[in-house]
């Protein structure tokens, strides 16, 4: 069984540089903006052979009005409820603050194993004389560290291991689907999550942006296991004006990378716009099943007509991908919001779809007869046969005598031949067009 590790502290003490250098990337955003990581931030690494899921979270305010502040505290008060051991992150420069006295008097009444560690004690040689002061939060012996460096490190995992529950061999299989929610910012990534989950897992707030790292979120339920990963909001680059913006938008697409299927969510009250199309074209070109979500369908007035000109409009937008099924949805109301689930399960099983070459050359021949292949200047393209060579998602290789003769409308043809006998809903398709000789054809 995995430990769960908290790492827990006020905004700005160096949690998050340290949590990077344990996972070795940039897992966490970091920042000299106090409060930058504002939700849980999940990474399995191991420490001498026991396997650990360490959480990074956001700075705790223990006195704040601030909502951002506020739901961040309370982010914080749920990691420490899952985990197993806590690291108590503090710092040396500004020495014990009122902060890490209400934030040890918190840990104490959680009842959980806490490791405190003084950060940023950057010297070589004995510890300075303030290290000592940190004895008075009464969280036992303070381990010096020094997340930049690196030196401290080790002691810290070791002590964190020791007070780790001990490891009974159960292990997680990784059967799980990995779900990937994208969208503009304030679409209702964290609400869906929230409302799938049955909990407040991250920040859900009327500000955009609110989620700026991929947050992981496992599910389990009579439909399948799940891991959902919610995404900061994708702005346009024009408008990504802060740093930390940025590097948000490179990981959510780091965050689509990973995934098996995509959830793009829109805004029922603002269609699909130009920044909706870029967002799907991220999923589209790392070849991802994907979904058509549209949220908050509760809030629009309806008549007979506008399921059907929405569903008209959602797909003249994004016209590369009508293979994507449409859901309607509501996060806030929960309105069919379980049917996903189905969804979710039926795309991933058509990307993961593996169809056997005979059948392949059988609608391959029968393509051709019915549309002969195009000609040009008295040459014509000849097909010799076609194979599957992977999937997620499903990619062909089409062997022919001139890979010039065998222009983007053919391939298309080809593709929806492939679509109306296999179905490969939801998926993209691949085809790679091969040259060869009259005589190495077969």
């Amino acid at each position: 069984m995995k430990g769960i590790v908290a790492v827990v502290g006020r905004p700005n003490v160096g949690k998050s540089t340290f949590f990077n250098r344990i996972a070795g990337s940039r897992v966490s955003i970091v920042d000299d903006t106090p409060g930058v990581t504002r939700d849980r931030i999940y990474f399995e690494t191991d420490w001498n052979g026991r396997e650990i899921i360490m959480i990074d979270t956001g700075g705790i305010e223990p006195v704040s009005d601030n909502l951002i502040l506020k739901q961040m505290r309370l982010q914080a008060e749920m990691a420490i409820a899952s985990a197993d051991v806590i690291i108590f992150m503090t710092e040396i420069h500004t020495g014990v603050t009122a902060d890490d006295r209400d934030i040890a008097t918190m840990l104490k009444k959680s009842k959980k194993p806490v490791v405190l560690a003084v950060n940023k004690v950057d010297g070589v040689g004995d510890v300075p004389p303030e290290f000592y002061e940190f004895y008075e939060l009464g969280m036992g012996d303070p381990i010096a560290l020094s997340a930049v460096h690196g030196s401290g490190t080790g002691d810290l995992l070791d002590e964190v291991v020791k007070l780790l529950p001990p490891d009974d061999g159960e292990t997680v299989e990784n059967d799980h689907i990995k779900v990937a929610v994208i969208g503009k910012p304030n679409a209702g990534k964290s609400s869906l999550i929230n409302r799938i989950a049955g909990e407040e897992r991250v920040i859900v707030s009327d500000i955009p942006g609110t989620t700026r790292d991929a947050v992981d979120t496992r599910v389990e339920n009579q439909k399948g296991k799940y891991v959902f990963i919610d995404t900061a909001g994708i702005r346009r680059n024009a408008k990504i004006e802060d740093k930390i913006e940025k590097y948000s938008v490179i990981r959510a697409k780091a965050a689509v990378e990973r995934a098996d299927v995509c959830l793009i969510l829109a805004d029922a009250n603002e269609g699909i716009t130009a920044q909706d199309e870029r967002i799907a074209g991220i999923s589209h070109n790392a070849g991802k099943a994907s979904i058509i979500v549209v949220n908050k369908w509760d809030t629009i007035e309806k008549d007979n007509s506008t399921f059907n000109e929405f569903k008209k409009d959602v797909y003249e937008a994004l016209s590369y991908m009508t293979y994507a099924p449409l859901q309607f949805i509501s996060a806030k109301t929960g309105q069919r919001v379980d049917k996903l689930f189905d969804l979710i399960n039926k795309v991933h099983e058509q990307a993961s779809t593996r169809i056997s070459t005979g059948m392949l050359n059988d609608v391959l021949n029968d393509a051709t007869a019915r549309v002969q292949p195009p000609t040009d200047k008295g040459r014509r393209l000849k097909i010799y046969y076609m194979t599957q060579i992977s999937i997620k998602p499903p990619t062909f290789v089409i062997f022919c005598n001139n890979a010039e003769l065998f222009h983007f409308s053919y391939q298309r043809y080809i593709e929806n031949c492939l679509r109306t006998t296999f179905g490969f809903e939801g998926t993209p398709i691949k085809l790679i067009i091969r040259q060869r000789g009259e005589n190495d054809a077969m």
